[in-house]
């Protein structure tokens, strides 16, 4: 189980250290992650760099486990930075969420060696994507739950989903705009589940592509509100057809929610989340 509480050193980190820290954020307010210093927007990636810098005293420079789009919230954002300052890790948290919107918070920050890198040395990223089911869209959590009016079989949708398993070319899930050179990736786990009001799709995987979760959702949404049959997901993956796919997800209800490294960087465990499933 992951410390909800955990001790936040006050031991001074000499300048050059390279600090890897947790970030949980509402993307509700942002365009998306990266920083776009050419356009006159808001991302979470400058929100966290203008709190670090004032802790630093000195400009300081992120560099992050995945890239989220605009409105995605990220619960277990990896990022890590090299310090232009000596300071502590617990400077480092307080003093960077002091001067930040409340809704980009820094939760841990700890030494790491320098080969480590927040996205080169991820081995797997997991991701949730959050569905009220209900007949009326919830006045509660504005931004933060996808809405589907109509009633979903959650077991058919885990059923369809299986289909997606393994090393797999997901060229039906890709958006037009995506950027990798390669439309495979290598599936570990994927479930959909039923909480009450709530249906939680839940994915793992080496990494994934443009909208590929947002796609997969609106996929699976289809098959388990009956406007497509059982089988689909399937015959999506043998066609590789984006066009044939069902339209993509609103960002709501999605979370990059784990970060998967190697076992030699010591990072601190985080619960999945988001904190609205209770676990």
């Amino acid at each position: 189980m992951a410390d909800a509480f955990p001790r936040l050193s006050a031991d001074p980190l000499p300048a050059g250290t390279r600090i890897a820290c947790r970030i949980e954020y509402n993307g509700s307010g942002y365009n998306g992650w990266q920083s776009q210093p050419h356009l006159d927007v808001t991302t979470v990636q400058q929100e966290l760099e203008r709190g670090l810098s004032s802790v630093a005293g000195a400009p300081v420079r992120v560099h992050c486990a995945g890239r989220t789009d605009t409105g995605v919230h990220g619960h277990c954002q990896i990022v890590h930075f090299d310090t232009p300052a000596q300071r502590p890790p617990k400077s480092w948290v307080l003093g960077a969420n002091a001067s930040m919107d409340p809704s980009v918070r820094v939760h841990w920050a700890v030494p790491v060696d320098e080969d480590f890198h927040a996205r080169f040395s991820a081995t797997a990223r997991r991701y949730r994507y959050v569905i009220a089911n209900a007949l009326v869209r919830p006045a509660l959590l504005p931004g933060q739950l996808s809405w589907q009016r109509r009633p979903l079989d959650a077991a058919l949708m885990h059923a369809e989903a299986q289909a997606l398993l393994g090393e797999r070319d997901f060229s039906a899930f890709r958006a037009a705009a995506c950027q990798s050179p390669t439309p495979m990736r290598n599936m570990h786990d994927i479930s959909v589940t039923r909480r009450g009001q709530l249906v939680v799709i839940d994915l793992q995987a080496n990494a994934f592509l443009h909208h590929m979760v947002r796609n997969i959702a609106g996929s699976l949404m289809a098959v388990g509100s009956g406007r497509q049959p059982a089988g689909w997901m399937a015959e999506l993956m043998l066609e590789r057809d984006r066009s044939r796919a069902a339209e993509t997800a609103p960002p709501d209800g999605l979370y990059l929610v784990d970060v998967s490294y190697p076992a030699k960087f010591g990072l601190p465990a985080t619960p999945y989340g988001p904190l609205i499933l209770g676990d």
